[in-house]
């Protein structure tokens, strides 16, 4: 469905009536960015700690606003007024769905929100070890497993550095027809880098829960790089650890874990580059999530929206001003391009504050993951940085262009 030109996922195919409320009092997770300035202009904005959230506080309550780090269910909403529920988040297994469905609370999540910042992350994976390996990526064949929001912004940004691209994607195989959607052991035996980018479904035609099980991998072709961004309970820590111990996984990029928050210590210290699921935490991600369900809000509500995101992302944070990217000339393009992705995304950083949150007890390593998620850097997308293209070939020059730096 089309909201204000954006896309959000309703709880139902069919639309239902909007709920007409006088100054709506909405809870919002505190990890919403923009949140006040936004729902301000709806109705009475509530800001709660996400863990805080409690029963209590959505007791007088008309609608919820969370991002991934809040379960909503019938313990938290039973015997609330609140009638809407929004993650401002593309996954949504952290909503019991089915349960607001039977109890007639509309839900919303916000597909393709942080599409971009996933694609740059994964980018930034690659080039990094590449670095480490001292391989070039232009030439060599990226898998992508799921061809939505994020996969199909991945394909793009791979070819625009010189990937040949496989997808695929089932479900978008069997609606289109199109025969560039391969069949999943095609793509796996022809890749040197696999990425998955499918949501967690553990029922239907195409489920994904442990998609990535022993099978997956003895389809693999050996030594591949495989990432996972997607979701963690995608991929079966056991199959993956096994194909790491055979070399059939040369090297593991994962933000998401199976047992996250707390994440098993043997996967982490076998994956070459971890994070605590911050893939898609750039800024303008978190801030169009607050966007699209601001929108459905407002249509559900019976309110014309007013708020535009627009003036916040084009503004400079404090202690975060627009940044001029210098390359090294001396470099070739591949090399080039590298040095600013890496810049605009520092994901060894992102590696190291994950390794050195890591501790032996898992209640532990799960409180620090979740503050990990709560306080990290703000990063910008890349269209956010200017590259100084001075003695820049015109390959480097089109490649970041391609990637949406500015040049100067």
């Amino acid at each position: 469905m089309e909201i204000g030109g954006i896309s959000v996922a309703l709880c139902t195919a069919a639309r239902r009536g909007k709920l007409a409320v006088a100054m709506p009092r909405i809870v919002c997770a505190d990890d919403l960015p923009c949140a006040r300035e936004a729902f301000s202009t709806l109705g009475e904005p509530v800001l709660r700690r996400d863990l805080a959230i409690t029963a209590a506080d959505l007791a007088d309550a008309d609608a919820l606003v969370v991002r991934s780090g809040v379960r909503v269910n019938a313990a938290l909403l039973a015997g609330s007024r609140v009638k809407f529920v929004g993650t401002a988040t593309i996954g949504y297994d952290h909503l019991d769905a089915r349960w607001l469905e039977r109890s007639g609370i509309r839900w919303v999540s916000a597909p393709g929100c942080n599409a971009n910042s996933v694609a740059e992350w994964l980018l930034a994976a690659l080039f990094a070890l590449a670095r480490r390996g001292g391989f070039r990526l232009a030439g060599k064949t990226l898998g992508v497993i799921g061809h939505g929001n994020v996969g199909r912004r991945v394909e793009a940004r791979a070819r625009a550095i010189g990937l040949r691209v496989l997808r695929n994607d089932p479900p978008r195989a069997r609606e289109s027809g199109d025969p560039a959607y391969r069949p999943l052991e095609e793509v796996l035996a022809a890749s040197d880098f696999v990425t998955l980018h499918v949501p967690l479904e553990r029922e239907g035609a195409d489920p994904t829960h442990h998609l990535a099980d022993e099978r997956f991998f003895a389809m693999l072709k050996p030594g591949a790089v495989f990432v996972n961004a997607a979701r963690g309970a995608i991929v079966k820590t056991s199959a993956l650890l096994a194909a790491m111990e055979r070399g059939i996984v040369r090297h593991a990029v994962l933000d998401t874990w199976e047992d996250e928050p707390a994440c098993r210590a043997e996967i982490l210290q076998r994956a070459d580059l971890g994070a605590a699921h911050i893939a898609g935490h750039s800024y303008e991600g978190k801030v169009m999530g607050t966007a699209m369900v601001y929108r459905a809000a407002c249509d559900f509500f019976g309110v014309a929206s007013s708020w535009s995101p627009e003036t916040h992302l084009a503004a400079d944070l404090p202690g975060h001003p627009a940044r001029l990217l210098r390359p090294s000339p001396a470099a070739d393009a591949e090399a080039v391009v590298a040095e600013a992705v890496l810049a605009a995304c520092d994901i060894e950083r992102d590696d190291a504050a994950f390794r050195g949150a890591f501790s032996p007890d898992a209640e532990v390593r799960a409180r620090n993951f979740r503050a990990l998620r709560k306080t990290y850097p703000v990063r910008r997308e890349f269209a956010w940085h200017t590259v100084e293209t001075r003695g820049l070939s015109s390959e480097a020059r089109r490649g970041l262009r391609d990637l949406g730096f500015h040049l100067r």
